[in-house]
């Protein structure tokens, strides 16, 4: 088995929520890209976190393809890396089940992402939201995976499953998972809406003015960029200068992200200037990253018997990892092997 001292296994999943916008693709998906170089990478299309919350079945298998189209068309590579959706490899569910008995209620109580996405309707959730995070630390220990590119949002999530992780050890006198280390890229992009500086760019928006799809050719992009929400006022020339003005900070994060450029230089650069040209700036450098992207994953979703092949042989490899690691967890917790 791998010394999980020194492998260097990474786990990531994203919700299989269709084309992904381009706040997914600055703020996560790029990064994963970047990670291939020099790491055994696991990418993941968590359908069963997706259904913790209603899902539409013919839309739901609709869009775990198009979020796999989407992310080969942004560069993972499914043949030297792992691709593939949750459900395809029961070691998720089986791991997530012995993790469930080994978290304490005291812990799920305290994650503050079950409250959020309840909200006042607690009692009306499912238990399937309630346990989420007992899934999520199976999806990285089911690897022995030990690193996680994580945001804000899931920071509180790894530090649960370091937890499972360190009780399933104690309990059972073994040092068996590894722990779990978060994977710091750097200041993630934040993009927000196109039409509300102070919201997160997002696919449940019914706007779909207040994004950037993956999938936008090239005029709706720049029609989209030309429509933003802006302010009266000039660029400025530092980043004080966009203090309390979050559509005018948004655009220059956007261009900032995607030129590989801290926001003074941009600023530097356009400052000064109004908005009417910085637009045409920001459109032409988005259609120059995006336009390729969009035509790749147009070409791959004509072909979805393609894809399911690539995902079917992501999950075979995949399982070829995680089965050997469930059935020793199960081992250790007393379950008879009577498989042949």
């Amino acid at each position: 088995m791998t010394d999980h001292r020194t492998h260097r296994r990474v786990f990531s999943g994203i919700q299989p929520s269709g084309v992904p916008t381009l706040g997914n693709y600055l703020g996560a998906i790029r990064n994963w890209v970047r990670l291939q170089d020099d790491h055994e990478c696991i990418f993941c299309v968590v359908d069963l976190h997706a259904i913790t919350v209603w899902q539409e079945p013919r839309q739901l298998a609709a869009q775990t393809r198009e979020m796999a189209a989407s992310l080969i068309a942004c560069g993972i590579d499914p043949a030297g890396q792992i691709l593939f959706p949750q459900s395809a490899v029961r070691a998720h569910a089986q791991l997530a089940w012995i993790f469930n008995c080994v978290a304490r209620l005291g812990w799920l109580n305290r994650m503050t992402q079950f409250k959020d996405k309840a909200g006042k309707d607690r009692e009306n959730a499912s238990a399937g939201l309630y346990v989420y995070p007992s899934l999520m630390a199976a999806d990285i220990l089911a690897y022995h995976a030990t690193r996680v590119p994580v945001g804000d949002d899931q920071k509180q999530h790894l530090e649960f499953a370091n937890d499972i992780a360190q009780k399933f050890n104690h309990d059972y006198d073994v040092d068996f998972f590894p722990p779990i280390e978060p994977l710091i890229m750097g200041p993630a992009a934040r993009v927000m809406s196109l039409r509300d500086g102070a919201k997160k760019m997002s696919k449940s928006d019914p706007s779909d003015q207040s994004r950037i799809n993956l999938t936008d050719d090239a005029d709706t992009v720049a029609l989209k960029i030309r429509r933003a929400k802006t302010d009266p006022h000039p660029l400025p020339s530092e980043p004080a200068g966009l203090e309390g003005r979050p559509e005018a900070r948004n655009l220059v994060g956007i261009y900032a992200a995607l030129a590989d450029l801290p926001p003074e230089t941009v600023l530097a650069e356009h400052g000064g200037k109004g908005f009417g040209a910085f637009k045409e700036a920001l459109a032409e450098l988005l259609v120059a990253h995006l336009a390729p992207i969009a035509a790749e994953t147009r070409r791959l979703l004509a072909d979805p018997a393609a894809i399911d092949a690539v995902l079917r042989q992501g999950a075979a490899r995949a399982a070829a990892i995680a089965d050997p690691i469930t059935a020793e967890a199960e081992r250790l917790v007393g379950f008879l092997a009577l498989g042949g």
